[in-house]
């Protein structure tokens, strides 16, 4: 809160608050019918109201300042923002630019490795296949499946179990 705002809205409120005073005395002396003191009292009603009013325009004045101070602190936030968003794309792409035109590895086979390679679809034409022949390849893949216990042991399935599925 601005300090006008806050000095305003306390003066206002005093001097509402002491106008009470004249006030009474001004009813006061309308009872007993005492002009000179009801005048007098009078007098210091407007004096405290004016007092009251002046304090109230510097307030409306100071919270005209806050509004203003309080758009243009959004302002400058949202300005902050789009400059820091606009940084961020701009090293985003970057990133992704230097990963574009980044050098890819090559790989090169030597010719010893070439002879190596030629000499392994060799083999594995012919069915030899680093020391395991085709029957035990052939073995291994016609294997029943195992279940494992809770021990760790390989339980086979039982043969007669069945299986039935309701849809």
């Amino acid at each position: 809160m601005h300090t006008k705002t806050m000095e305003g809205l306390a003066g206002a409120s005093t001097n509402m608050k002491l106008l009470n005073t004249p006030f009474r005395v001004y009813k006061d002396a309308e009872r007993r019918g005492d002009t000179a003191v009801m005048e007098r009292a009078m007098r210091y009603v407007g004096d405290f109201a004016e007092k009251a009013e002046d304090y109230q325009k510097k307030a409306e004045k100071g919270m005209e300042e806050d509004a203003k101070e309080a758009r243009e602190k959004a302002k400058t936030e949202q300005e902050n923002a789009i400059r820091k968003r606009k940084e961020e794309r701009e090293e985003l792409e970057k990133r992704i630019e230097e990963s574009r035109n980044e050098d890819t590895d090559t790989v090169s086979i030597s010719e010893s490795g070439k002879v190596a390679l030629d000499e392994k679809t060799d083999s594995v034409q012919t069915g030899a296949d680093n020391g395991v022949s085709i029957e035990e390849t052939a073995d291994a893949a016609n294997t029943e499946p195992v279940i494992y216990t809770n021990t760790g042991k390989a339980a086979r399935p039982e043969p007669d179990a069945t299986l039935s599925v309701s849809v």
